[in-house]
């Protein structure tokens, strides 16, 4: 990942805090928030169905992302989603224009005292309508039907003149459907205060529309000596809102994913074919101890090299984990409450004020952070910054007192290894889950001091201990020995490059039949509150599994910014 794509990616992730942070106020709904690139409620995707409310962070500025934010609060609060998907047609083209009325009327009820909120929708329809015609779609009959039908509503609905050369430029179409939706056109702007009247209107355009569209392409399927005409879906490209995500994202790298057949038949059940061959093993254990002292001494030196300022990064930690504990009385004080032993120096001194004791109050943490890392084979390329990170936080955070553990997860093989030998001596059954030998790594455990540790942590620089990657067993595995500790605030921070890969489990299930894993996992997890979970992404975001990350570049320098920014993620900042 570039730098610059490093910078989209911070840029993105501010934008995406600010607009769910402004739909979290205008709302009421406090478990809205951005994942990927998208809204969600809770873990239910909340889909941007509206053409002109689909935007990208990375590429449009803030004014765009916000009335988007905008346009979406405007949705949650005055649209009956029971309703709408009752009256919803089932046309796919038809579905799409009643889509797009549906959001117009909304945006009708922007507060009088938010004229803000007003302009900024004003402004990115216009910039929607520049794009659509920009996009060349608009030379075609069906792109012109479009864009005429989105024009009209919206100008009616507003009250509000288009401008000329929008006049122009629709003035032959409009003036063909001035006949057919004039009734409509009338309806839609009395009757906006009335979803379900509102409806009709809205469904009567919708099918002037789709009957506009059917006819062309029955016309164009009869001629054969002409051109075919655009597709419906050519000429609503830009109204198009990928339900699965699919589509192209530029700027930052983002884990790709998709859905699992096997996991949701199973009823979103995970299955593993054998744990016979599964083990849990000290890391330092698998390396000879004169490797681990030469590991050690390059992973001391890089360190040097990097000149990261610990004091510095503890105290940034200690701002976001630091919390008032009581430590201790102070005795012999004119005020606070009454210490019952001195009573007998009021009778006998009357003058005598220093009777009272008040609690001595300083900072501290209460609070057990465990560092996951996954040791798939792509990671080893990344592995010594990624070291240098993890032992750079677990350094600072036992400065402030808090608990830490460094942990990681790979594959006893490749390929399955001997569960999946197992699995085609069984005669192959169908669907058999997990096919692999999980191997989980403790590099440093919670009772062990980093001074302790520090040798078994240079197992990490070993290349053959990275195979391949089964991430939602280790992450539940990490939060119950996070769950087993007596803090009460309990962090897990998963360092990754990618997404979950295991090919003999991919091949007997389906591709994405870990990657749901994971999902269902950090979704129970987050949901249960007890352990929260983020992720870290190297190279790569991964918000389409944690809906906390963030995206670090490990090429570069292990500097300030990083670290602060892992700070913010820790305090609660990088929401997605």
């Amino acid at each position: 990942m570039t730098q610059s794509a490093q910078q989209q990616a911070r840029r993105q992730q501010r934008i995406e805090e600010l607009c769910a942070a402004s739909l979290r106020a205008l709302t009421g709904q406090a478990d809205l928030h951005y994942r990927g690139r998208r809204l969600y409620r809770g873990e239910l995707r909340l889909p941007t169905l509206a053409p002109h409310l689909r935007i990208d962070p990375a590429q449009d500025n803030f004014a765009d992302c916000r009335a988007a934010a905008d346009g979406m609060a405007l949705r949650l609060l005055h649209s009956d989603s029971a309703l709408h998907r009752e009256c919803c047609p089932e046309n796919p083209v038809e579905r799409l224009v009643f889509e797009l009325l549906e959001q117009l009327r909304v945006e009708t009820r922007v507060p009088v005292d938010m004229p803000g909120m007003a302009d900024n929708l004003n402004r990115r329809f216009r910039h929607w309508s520049r794009n659509f015609v920009d996009s060349g779609l608009t030379e075609g009959s069906l792109g012109m039907l479009v864009y005429t039908v989105a024009e009209v509503c919206w100008s009616r609905l507003m009250s509000r003149q288009l401008p000329e050369e929008i006049e122009d430029h629709i003035e032959i179409m409009r003036g063909s459907l001035v006949t057919e939706l004039g009734a409509s056109l009338r309806g839609i702007r009395q009757h906006r205060q009335d979803q379900r009247r509102y409806a009709d209107h809205a469904l009567e355009i919708a099918r002037v529309v789709g009957e506009r569209i059917r006819a062309e392409r029955a016309q164009a399927d009869d001629d054969n000596d002409e051109e075919p005409a655009e597709t419906p879906s050519d000429a609503f490209a830009l109204l198009l809102d990928l339900e699965d995500g699919e589509g192209d994202e530029d700027g930052v790298a983002a884990a790709s994913t998709g859905h699992s057949k096997t996991f949701e038949d199973a009823a979103l059940t995970y299955r593993v074919f054998t744990t016979r061959f599964d083990r849990e093993i000290a890391a330092g254990s698998l390396v000879r101890r004169a490797l681990l002292r030469d590991n050690r001494e390059r992973l001391d030196q890089a360190t040097t090299e990097q000149a990261i300022n610990l004091p510095r990064l503890a105290r940034r930690l200690g701002s976001v984990l630091w919390e008032p504990r009581v430590d201790g009385r102070a005795f012999g004080e004119e005020e606070g409450r009454i210490d019952g032993r001195r009573l007998a120096q009021l009778v006998s001194s009357p003058t005598e004020r220093r009777l009272f004791y008040r609690d001595q109050v300083k900072l501290g943490t209460d609070c057990a952070v465990s560092l996951l890392i996954d040791c798939s084979g792509s990671m080893k390329h990344h592995i010594m910054p990624v070291t240098m990170m993890a032992e750079s936080l677990i350094r600072a955070l036992e400065m402030i007192g808090a608990s830490t553990e460094l942990l990681g997860f790979t594959t006893g093989a490749w390929n399955g290894g001997r569960a999946y030998k197992a699995w085609m001596s069984g005669g192959r059954p169908r669907a058999p889950g997990r096919l692999n030998e999980v191997c989980h790594l403790v590099f440093k455990d919670a009772d062990r001091s980093w001074r302790r540790a520090r040798t078994d942590i240079a197992a990490l620089l070993k290349p053959d201990l990275f195979r391949e990657g089964i991430d939602g067993e280790a992450v539940d595995w990490a939060c119950e020995r996070l769950l087993a500790r007596p803090e009460n605030r309990r962090i897990l921070i998963v360092i990754s490059d990618g997404c979950p890969a295991d090919s003999a489990t991919n091949l007997a299930n389906d591709a994405y039949y870990l990657d749901n894993h994971l999902k269902e996992v950090v979704a129970r997890r987050s949901q249960e509150g007890q352990v929260e979970v983020l992720g870290l992404g190297v190279g790569l975001d991964l918000s389409p599994f944690y809906r906390r990350c963030l995206a670090t570049d490990m090429a570069q320098a292990l500097d300030t910014h990083l670290f602060d920014e892992i700070v913010e993620l820790i305090g609660g900042r990088h929401r997605r």
